[in-house]
């Protein structure tokens, strides 16, 4: 058995228990409702792009702050929680397209969970306004990775397929800060592909890097999500059962799109909606004080 097949085994495995665990609590707190046609809309507008490359979170904290459909404090839960099921179709694929030594591929996951889980447990007690102010932070950093993107000054990168000794070490340890990072809102696909490069690997193997690292990850940072109820159930929903087509449809129908207007349009809408998160942050700091 290849390392490749091993971890699509146990990607099988989390996924049926967070989908079972999920859905009992869903049951149990009365949560289980059919999503909007919006929430389903944007569930497979968003995975569709993001398995292009676009990325999901900065797109679908975006949406959420324009249509007002998760209260900010809820959104870091709802991204982990709604995209993890079409994260895993998403790793499915990578996996089984991507060539990457399993030896590393193991290991830089391994970091991103453990990073995931320590992260959570943070963010699901942060009050609403540091939530607001470090996904405002993480807006612009995602906002700065689109522009870096399209004017194509990401590193080349290398031909390895993995690494070993000090590059190895570094590259677990900059696996396991993204890993933290995504449980508030930072995608990983963007920095995991400048790591990658930077470490002479082949820039095609920050792709199953992240799409493995999150397909682990996200399962594991939603278990606390839902269990500290900082989420919104519905849209969470409607993000799976809309997403997980869109990955379907993008990875073997139609494969391939010019991304380069969409990714300055979204980078736009990105900076807008960084600017508004902070905004609200200081206007809740100033409601404070006037008290």
């Amino acid at each position: 058995m290849t390392a490749a097949q091993g971890l699509l085994g146990a990607l099988g495995v989390v996924t049926v228990a967070f989908s079972g665990f999920w859905f009992v609590h869903l049951r149990a707190q009365g949560h289980l409702r059919w999503p909007t046609a919006t929430e389903l809309g944007l569930g497979f507008v968003i995975d569709f792009l993001d398995t292009l490359g676009i990325g999901s979170f900065a797109t679908t904290t975006s949406a959420f702050r324009l249509l007002k459909l998760v209260p900010d404090e809820e959104i870091p839960g709802t991204l982990n929680v709604g995209h993890a099921i079409p994260t895993f179709a998403e790793a499915l694929v990578s996996l089984l397209f991507f060539k990457i030594d399993g030896k590393t591929l193991v290991l830089m996951i391994a970091a991103s969970v453990l990073g995931a889980w320590l992260g959570a447990g943070y963010v699901t007690k942060w009050p609403r306004r540091q939530i607001q102010i470090g996904m405002g932070v993480a807006l612009f950093v995602a906002a700065v990775f689109f522009v870096m993107r399209n004017l194509g000054l990401f590193p080349a990168g290398g031909t390895a397929l993995g690494i070993t000794g000090t590059k190895l070490a570094i590259g677990v340890t900059c696996n396991f800060v993204f890993g933290a990072l995504m449980t508030l809102g930072i995608g990983a696909y963007a920095p995991c592909m400048i790591l990658t490069s930077l470490l002479g690997m082949n820039p095609t193997t920050a792709y199953p890097i992240m799409m493995g690292s999150c397909a682990f990850l996200m399962p594991t940072a939603s278990i606390r999500f839902v269990r500290e109820r900082r989420y919104a159930p519905r849209p969470s929903i409607g993000l799976t059962l809309g997403g997980t087509p869109g990955v379907l449809i993008a990875a073997f129908v139609i494969k391939s799109l010019d991304l380069v207007k969409v990714r300055w349009l979204v980078t736009a809408v990105v900076l807008y909606t960084a600017v508004s998160m902070l905004r609200a942050a200081r206007a809740e700091s100033s409601a404070k004080t006037a008290r």
